[in-house]
């Protein structure tokens, strides 16, 4: 994909915008409107590269219970809510054991350490790790599902504002595989509400309204028809209509 940005910034460039406690507001649209969207905001945005790349590829491996506490959390609309994920960013061939967790403020505070991201159980220091920042038994914990995606990232030219875009959507879990290859996820993430965000801006002007997306829940529910979805049902409907699913 070419990009339509002149100014690029590298890792070390974005430590003061790394927003580890920050408000998210997410959107999605189907994919087709994305290059328009990225030329509008090249003017006010750097692109994150790495190694020449301006596109990068993830694979994250999330956590949850037994009793599927942290996806049960979410699909009810409690506050203080969880995710553990294992998430690697292949292009920078790092790994980290990551906790988010959503405030009843409203805030996203993420804690992180790094791994090796060859295992999917945690070793002494991973236990402690997430005994001290979640409050679920460490050996309760289990892989839910597996996610890969590729993502854009820009940073506001007054270092105040994180932007993700993230396409080639899949997931994958026991026998399932699905691929949501036509959607853009974008997250724009701020410090507070995104009042002076010029791509909340510019979404808007384009009719795309923020609206909520889990990649660990909309994964569950589309790789597992036995889970409870009710509270996604919508969503699930304007995501297949969206992007023309009719199965």
């Amino acid at each position: 994909m070419q990009l339509p940005f002149n100014q690029s910034i590298q890792l070390k460039d974005i430590e003061g915008v790394k927003l580890m406690n920050r408000v998210d507001t997410k959107y999605w649209f189907h994919n087709s409107k994305l290059h328009e969207i990225l030329e509008d905001a090249s003017q006010y945005y750097y692109i994150l590269e790495i190694e020449n790349k301006q596109v990068l590829s993830y694979s994250t491996t999330y956590f949850d219970t037994n009793e599927d506490s942290m996806y049960r959390a979410h699909h009810n609309g409690h506050l203080n809510r969880y995710k553990i994920r294992q998430r690697t960013y292949i292009d920078s061939d790092i790994s980290f054991i990551e906790i988010k967790h959503k405030t009843n403020k409203g805030r996203t505070i993420k804690n992180r350490i790094s791994t090796t991201g060859k295992q999917l159980t945690f070793n002494e220091k991973e236990q402690h790790f997430l005994n001290d920042n979640c409050p679920f038994v460490i050996q309760d914990l289990q892989p839910a599902i597996r996610n890969s995606f590729q993502r854009i990232t820009l940073v506001g030219k007054n270092f105040d504002e994180r932007c993700t875009i993230d396409i080639n959507l899949e997931f994958e879990w026991e026998c399932s595989n699905t691929a949501l290859a036509d959607l853009a996820i974008v997250e724009i993430k701020t410090d507070g509400p995104p009042v002076n965000s010029k791509l909340s801006q510019i979404l808007k002007n384009r009719n795309i309204k923020k609206s909520g997306f889990s990649k660990y829940c909309i994964g569950r529910t589309l790789s597992d028809k036995h889970l409870k979805h009710n509270a996604f049902k919508p969503n699930i409907r304007r995501l297949r209509k969206a992007l023309n699913i009719y199965n």
